[in-house]
């Protein structure tokens, strides 16, 4: 190959740390003379333009929001969506800008590749055996398998040593930490440096641990402002608290001791296995509470190298070796089904996610036309009970009158005329009160049926709703 290599590069866009990771990729890759550009979008997009790369931006997915923080129906009717435009538009931006091989922490980005025969290499943090949750084991058992089948390598940056859970054809390298084009000085140095995740909030924390006699900075405060990398400053600081497992990487590779204090499942996984090997130069605090303690008895320094230039020089040295004679046929039939199942996989993750968002759609229209119905129904018969209690209560008013007056009358006569007569007219009032309890009987009987009827028509219309519905 005489000419430099190109290279793209794509970043998951959950989480600014996905960003960062890649881009130390994409410079270790530049640095060492490729032509490299940038997909991805989502949380991390300020530290791809900071770093001089004008990416591209496909249709951003976020799982961990729709599931951790949402629902199975959340996953169903945005993520898989966003999955199927997002594999889409990546299809399109590699046939267009044709690289020699794609290297992505991306599974989206990986059925990319597959689809369009560009040669892979993808970078995975999270391996399935981090997840306790059934479905989120699942899921990254699929995008395990996926990328490390139809990747020429599986790189697993980690700053734990390999476990038994830890599956064949996984390249392990060191943690992967984004140094910039260009390390500037940091601005100010302090004691403790605070880096929330996407997921997670340490201002409380900053604020108490600030307030006595350490200087805090915190990149979630209104007046910092973004820099291209972050390692200058981690380097300078006694002190690094986070979440995320990206910033661990960049405590690791900055020498600097590191608390973490997790938020989100994933998180919890990476504090885990910390605590499972008591790794130098890295302490765990689950509350608030444990991040202050542990600031005054701090781990240790960290010692790792950066694995981002170990993984440029592993796939330009691939991608610079000749490709065998195709003319002689295939050279590597396993390959070949490899690359078919996972195509094949691909091509099934869209029809789910068409099939999702189709479903989704016809479950919300005939849901909202039952709904209107069930309203539709339940006004007509509101209707109409209002109706017969307005006629009951006139009715009721009607014979209440009259009582009134024959019990006035009554009682006129038996003043005015004689015991036998005023007998009579008492026996007079005493049938008339019969006639109004009978009428009042009557009313309510008819009251009481109305009323039942109405019942009916209402399960009925709500039984029509729910059944359009489905």
């Amino acid at each position: 190959m005489t000419t430099s290599p190109s290279i793209a590069v794509v970043h998951y866009p959950e989480g600014a740390g996905h960003a960062t990771r890649m881009l130390a990729v994409a410079n270790a890759l530049a640095d060492a003379g490729a032509e490299v550009s940038v997909a991805g979008g989502g949380a991390g997009q300020a530290f791809v333009a900071l770093n001089g790369y004008d990416a591209f931006e496909p249709t951003a997915v976020d799982y961990i929001d729709t599931y951790q923080g949402g629902s199975l129906r959340g996953v169903l009717a945005r993520s898989l969506p966003a999955t199927t435009a997002r594999v889409t538009e990546l299809v399109r931006w590699l046939r267009e800008t044709d690289p020699d091989a794609v290297v992505t922490d991306d599974m989206f980005a990986a059925m990319a590749a597959v689809r369009t025969d560009t040669r892979l290499y993808a970078l995975k943090h999270d391996l399935p055996a981090l997840y306790d949750d059934r479905i989120e084991r699942a899921g990254a058992a699929f995008h395990t398998d996926v990328q490390r089948t139809a990747a020429e390598r599986l790189f697993y940056p980690a700053v734990w040593p390999r476990t038994e859970s830890e599956p064949d054809g996984v390249t392990r390298v060191p943690p992967v930490a984004l140094t910039g084009a260009a390390e500037p000085e940091p601005r100010d140095v302090a004691d403790v440096f605070v880096v929330p995740s996407h997921y997670s909030e340490l201002d409380r924390i900053a604020g108490t641990l600030d307030a006595p006699d350490y200087d805090v900075t915190n990149v979630a405060d209104d007046d910092w402002e973004t820099t291209p990398s972050l390692l200058p400053y981690l380097r300078a600081a006694d002190l690094v608290i986070c979440s995320g497992y990206s910033t661990v990487m960049d405590a690791a590779v900055a020498e600097t001791p590191c608390i973490v204090h997790p938020a989100t499942d994933e998180q919890r996984a990476v504090a885990d296995r910390i605590e499972r090997f008591d790794l130098d130069g890295f302490a765990v605090a689950e509350t608030p509470f444990d991040v202050v303690e542990a600031v005054t008895a701090p781990p240790g320094a960290p010692n790792y190298e950066n694995g981002a230039d170990r993984i440029a020089r592993s796939v330009l040295r691939d991608v610079e070796t000749e490709a065998p004679d195709e003319t002689e046929g295939d050279a590597d039939p396993e390959t070949g089904r490899v690359r078919a199942a996972a195509a094949t996989a691909t091509e099934g993750l869209a029809r789910v996610g068409a099939a999702g968002r189709d479903a989704a759609s016809v479950a919300i229209g005939g849901l909202r036309r039952g709904v209107e119905r069930s309203v539709a129904a339940g006004r007509t018969l509101a209707t109409e009970v209002t109706s017969r209690v307005r006629a009951t209560a006139s009715g009721c008013r009607r014979y209440a009158a009259a009582s009134v007056v024959a019990l006035l009358v009554g009682s006129v006569f038996v003043r005015g005329r004689t015991a036998r007569s005023g007998r009579r007219f008492a026996g007079a009032v005493r049938a008339g009160g019969g006639r109004l309890r009978g009428a009042a009987t009557r009313v309510g009987v008819g009251a009481a049926r109305a009323l039942s009827d109405v019942a009916d028509r209402l399960r009925h219309g709500v039984r029509t709703g729910i059944e359009t519905a489905r």
